[in-house]
């Protein structure tokens, strides 16, 4: 016999699969109230502002979604450089994956103001996205760790748009762009040569 959920986690549970679908501004307390089954009032006791239940979420969403993708990417056994690249076949199959919609956290970015606690929440949510990345690039040997993680970020971040602008080739695209960077980044640093005099 399965255990009946508690109020917290029927609020969690809607809050989630709502603000996945349409984004945290989109989604007013009363439809969570009216999806959940909870009362208003109870929401509150739990989540006292809408901020905090959107934190909430975006905490929610980089243990279940984004370490999972992070797993997804580990469990290919590959060699770091072939999983710096193997991150955009994972987000390739999440681009095709029934309803996808999007970035719940990329829409939180661009709907909430600099400084506020949403947006500041999404800014942490990028910046563990971004230690996954810049502790590939530190195993694969590139030059500047950092600088490639930022920029794998920004790839991702076009694939991600562009998936969502019903381009199926997004994620492979940006793929052959990362793959371009990563033989660059392997180069040794030219030497310069003085001149003789």
């Amino acid at each position: 016999m399965r255990r009946a959920l508690t109020a917290k986690e029927k609020i969690d549970r809607t809050a989630y699969a709502l603000f996945t679908r349409h984004g945290i501004r989109a989604v007013g307390v009363d439809t969570i109230v009216a999806r959940s089954g909870v009362g208003k009032m109870t929401l509150y006791r739990h989540y006292p502002s809408k901020d905090a239940l959107a934190l909430a979420f975006l905490d929610r969403r980089l243990v279940e979604f984004s370490r999972g993708w992070q797993s997804s990417v580990e469990a290919r056994g590959l060699p770091p450089r072939e999983a710096l690249l193997a991150v955009f076949d994972v987000l390739e199959e999440w681009y095709h994956s029934p309803g996808y919609t999007g970035c719940p956290v990329v829409k939180a970015v661009l709907e909430s103001r600099s400084g506020d606690p949403v947006h500041a929440g999404a800014l942490r949510y990028f910046s563990s996205v971004r230690g996954f990345l810049r502790k590939l690039a530190a195993q694969a040997g590139v030059r500047d760790p950092d600088a490639l993680a930022a920029q794998w970020h920004l790839l991702i971040w076009g694939s991600i748009i562009g998936a969502r602008a019903q381009d199926r080739d997004a994620a492979r695209r940006a793929k052959q762009l990362a793959a371009a960077i990563l033989t660059r980044q392997a180069r040794p640093a030219r030497r310069r040569h003085r001149s003789p005099r």
